[in-house]
């Protein structure tokens, strides 16, 4: 059947392939388009981060444990919400996006309770924490980075999951 709709007429591959490729959500295998274009960005700011706060806070836990244990181990908190949060956001499977969403969440929240802790009790925080003053020692990217995670999660949600919420 044509395109026009008369039957005979031979259809082209091309216009099939475009008419169809409308039609369906999401290629097999694919996370909803979050690892392409500013998400490919996205998870990589995720995974600088991992690795710059973890590696921070393992080596201030192993050299001055007892200068700022709160401020240590709530580094390496944020070390591991960054590396959750990178893996997921990366993932093809079924459920990472809403481990993703789960992780900038719990980040987001870490980030407005030490930010402000910080500034209120500032003797438990002799020493910054990743999260602290709202993430200023990394130039505030751990306040913004949580926003922007939510909207293009939000922006990328599964059709299951749209559904189901």
């Amino acid at each position: 059947m044509s395109e026009t709709g008369r039957p005979g007429t031979k259809r082209s591959r091309i216009v099939d392939a475009a008419q169809s490729r409308g039609k369906e959500s999401k290629p097999k295998g694919s996370n909803g388009g979050r690892s392409s274009g500013v998400g490919r960005i996205i998870i990589a700011v995720y995974g600088v981060l991992a690795l710059s706060a973890t590696v921070r806070a393992v080596y201030q836990i192993m050299m001055d444990f007892g200068g700022a244990p709160l401020a240590y181990l709530l580094s390496l908190l944020a070390g591991i919400v960054y590396i959750v949060a990178t893996l997921a956001l990366a993932s093809k499977r079924p459920g990472s996006w809403r481990l993703s969403r789960y992780a900038v969440i719990f980040e987001l929240v870490g980030v407005l309770v030490v930010g402000t802790l910080s500034y209120v009790l500032p003797a438990l925080f002799a020493h910054p924490a990743v999260w602290s003053h709202f993430g200023s020692g990394y130039g505030y990217v751990p306040l913004a980075l949580p926003l922007i995670g939510l909207w293009w999660l939000r922006k990328h949600r599964p059709a299951a999951t749209v559904a189901g919420e």
